[in-house]
């Protein structure tokens, strides 16, 4: 992992946070852990049958369909709750059939479609994320279902600051809160109230992408839960397991990616990763390469090899649709686009030449100065 991640601390001897977290696993009782899980979801339960058990908030990925099938496992009674993305694909919509015929009850929310087509691109414009949008109702969708719904409960996914890298205090955690929610949600400092009277946008337009009222959710008394706290995560073996039970992978690398079954739900997903690449310097390959070298299945050369091959590209297609085609359901056309993302690249980190400028390929795609991160 480069330097540049946010929060990620790379220590004296060169190890980042995120595989020194990870080698912490190998100290961690397992079964403990489950039983303690166990413990918590029968103190949850419903046992009159009158409420749900739980809330799982899902997207049809393979991690929300891992979760779904483990609770189901565990003898629960979930409310599968989605948010739908921004640009969702068709891949993500069969995935998500698949959920509902796993044998659950299921709610999926759509925001306003006028309304989200301008908040993405004014995300796009202003933050270089065209995603926006879509990470706060990930979160603010299932918890405003856990309030309304009465149920406590909600099972999310892994921790993020964990799996990839994070501030110490938050690594460990196993609860999500709305703390960690304003740090590492992926808000990028913008409030949802600074968005009121942009582009016409009204406040009852934007009730879906706020978090509910303290009071409510202290009433409720609503919990979410971190499942990679108390079982091993790995993606991989996620995908693995959703697979056995009918999720659809992808039949080639997902474009930037070094995999075939993760961000399969949303278009806009090449255009949200490039952006990070440009401002960061890594991409979604270099991130699934580190997973994969973590547990052994790959080695450093050959991810280094992967990297230079497939991360960063110029998003051109994203599961086989072209870039013109998502940028248009914005109102963007590509010279725009180009131009916010030479806006958005930090220079430092790629081939410029004698003028400054950034030199690109026939693609249009950057090169780093330094892909080994020694």
């Amino acid at each position: 992992m480069p330097e540049t991640k946010p929060d990620l601390e790379i220590d004296q001897d060169g190890v980042c946070s995120a595989c020194r977290y990870y080698s912490h696993r190998k100290a961690i009782n397992w079964d403990k852990r489950k039983t303690e899980l166990l413990d918590i979801l029968d103190r949850y339960r419903n046992r009159k049958g009158t409420n749900y058990d739980c809330i799982i908030p899902v997207s049809g990925g393979k991690d929300s369909t891992f979760q779904v099938i483990k609770m189901l496992e565990m003898g629960m009674n979930p409310l599968c709750v989605t948010g739908t993305t921004c640009a969702l694909s068709d891949i993500g919509r069969r995935n998500i059939e698949n959920i509902k015929s796993l044998g659950v009850d299921y709610i999926e929310f759509t925001t306003n479609r006028v309304v989200r087509k301008k908040l993405n691109k004014l995300s796009l414009i202003n933050l270089g994320d065209i995603s926006w949008p879509e990470h706060v109702t990930i979160f603010t969708v299932p918890i405003t279902m856990a309030v309304n719904f009465n149920i406590p409960l909600i099972i999310w996914g892994e921790n993020s600051q964990n799996e990839y890298g994070g501030p110490a205090s938050d690594a460990e955690n196993n609860v999500l809160t709305r703390q960690w929610l304003e740090e590492f949600g992926g808000l990028l400092g913008l409030r949802v109230s600074d968005l009121v009277g942009q582009d016409g946008i009204e406040r009852k337009q934007l009730i879906p992408f706020f978090y509910p009222p303290h009071e409510d959710i202290r009433r409720v008394g609503v919990t979410g839960l971190f499942l990679g706290y108390y079982l091993p995560w790995d993606g991989f073996q996620n995908a693995l397991i959703a697979q056995g039970h009918g999720f659809e992978t992808y039949p080639k690398f997902v474009e930037g990616t070094v995999a075939n079954y993760e961000n399969l739900d949303n278009y806009h997903t090449g255009i949200h990763d490039y952006f990070k690449f440009l401002k960061y310097g890594f991409g979604r390959a270099t991130d699934l390469a580190c997973l994969h070298i973590r547990r052994g299945r790959l080695c450093r050369d050959d991810a280094l090899e992967l990297i230079k091959k497939h991360d960063g590209k110029f998003p051109w297609t994203y599961l086989g649709r072209p870039v013109e085609k998502i940028l248009a359901e914005i109102d963007i056309n590509l010279e725009e686009f180009i131009k916010i993302c030479d806006r958005f690249t930090n220079k430092k980190i790629f081939v410029r030449d004698a003028g400054g400028n950034l030199l690109k390929d026939k693609n249009g795609n950057l090169t780093k100065i330094n892909y080994d991160n020694p």
